[in-house]
Formats: structure tokens, C-alpha cells, sequence
């Protein structure tokens, strides 16, 4: 069993992250949001292996989900309002 804490941990550790939100209270399925240069260009599942990638060997056993949002930074300063963050 993982806290959201951590899962966030390994993701700011694993790329560049300008903002990083993780909410979890199972320990095994988890919910997030991941702001980052590094998805320019990038289709959504691509941004998204860029994340699990950083989980690594976690993502399908220990984390059973990852349910994400993915934004470049020009995309969050546009759109986090309507998230309401």
C-alpha cells in the first residue's frame, strides 16, 4: 500500500514537474494531476506513459491506478480555473 504522498514523490523525482497533485486513500488507486514541459508536443498517452514511467514497476501491482489530468504549463494557466485550483 502506497500514501499519495509518495506516489507524488517518485513522479517529481522521476521528470521535471513545474506542479504535481495526488489523491488517494486506498493505497492502490489514485487520482492526480501532473503539470509539466516535458508533455509539449506529446499526445495525451504519451504524457501519461511519461508519468508511469516514473512508477516504474509499480504502476499494475502495487498501483492499481492511476487516473490522470496532464497539462503543459501554457495548458494549466489556461484551464486550472476550471478545475478549480
Amino acid at each position: 500500500m502506497f500514501e499519495a504522498s509518495e506516489v507524488k514523490r517518485l513522479i517529481e523525482q522521476g521528470m521535471p514537474c513545474e506542479f504535481v497533485e495526488i489523491h488517494g486513500a486506498d493505497g492502490v488507486h489514485f487520482t492526480g494531476v501532473v503539470v509539466s514541459a516535458a508533455f509539449a508536443g506529446k499526445s495525451r498517452v504519451r504524457q501519461h506513459q511519461t508519468v508511469y514511467a516514473t512508477l516504474g514497476k509499480l504502476m499494475g501491482n502495487e498501483i492499481h491506478a492511476l487516473q490522470l489530468q496532464t497539462f503543459t504549463p501554457e495548458q494549466w494557466e489556461e484551464g486550472r480555473g476550471e478545475l478549480g485550483m
